[in-house]
């Protein structure tokens, strides 16, 4: 049976799905040799999926730097502090890589956010945005994306907390996490419905809801 999808998903219907979250390990990074240790380790896998987070500013015209980078496996996320350790070697390191795919929604956002903290020359990237539109789906969100291919919810309860915090909270790594991993998960469902053909598109003239068209 083909897997249907829609070239805009209904938003409203989203509050009733099965949460998703990220089930494998979460590990922080606030210093240069554990962002060193992290980078090794990521470099020697087949894809990467990438977010960042920044604090919410209230103030009218303040954009906060981004505060944390996190980069996921299918088995565990790293999140490196950026507020704490800046754009060290390692992070420039892996933000200039070219051998692993990273793959990650509205990026050219992240990217330039990213790049007010420090100079680097773009590695490989594939943004999600990009890729759905090649099948005809024009959802914009994570959280849309999510639930038309999958059925499930992305909660985005946390996003807008203080990434700034001396620690994290779990609800925080959680979200950061499932932010990244999901990213992982749809460029791979998005690669098996290319390849073979097995999915219905319906097209949807009128959304009732529009997408948010960034992803902090």
């Amino acid at each position: 049976m083909k897997k249907i999808l829609y070239s805009r998903y209904d938003k409203t219907k989203i509050s009733a799905l099965p949460r998703v979250v990220f089930g494998g390990r979460v590990i922080v990074v606030i210093t240069e040799k554990e962002a060193e240790k992290a980078v090794d380790f990521l470099l020697t896998q087949p894809v990467l999926g990438i977010d960042t987070e920044t604090r919410p500013s209230f103030k009218k015209g303040r954009i906060n730097q981004v505060a944390l980078l996190q980069v996921s496996t299918h088995e565990v996320c790293f999140l490196f502090r950026l507020n704490l350790i800046g754009m060290s070697p390692a992070v420039i390191r892996l933000l200039e890589d070219k051998t692993v795919p990273k793959i990650g929604l509205s990026l050219h956002d992240d990217l330039m956010m990213l790049g007010k903290r420090g100079d680097f020359n773009r590695g490989y990237f594939i943004d999600l945005q990009d890729k759905v539109k090649e099948i005809g789906v024009e959802d914009m969100s994570l959280q849309k994306l999510f639930a038309n291919f999958f059925g499930q919810r992305i909660s985005k309860r946390d996003q807008l907390s203080n990434w700034e915090s001396d620690v994290l909270s779990d609800k925080q790594k959680l979200y950061a996490s499932t932010d990244a991993w999901t990213c992982i998960l749809i460029y791979e469902e998005l690669l098996r419905l290319e390849q073979t053909g097995d999915y219905e598109l319906i097209k949807v003239e009128h959304d009732i809801q529009k997408d948010t068209v960034t992803e902090g």
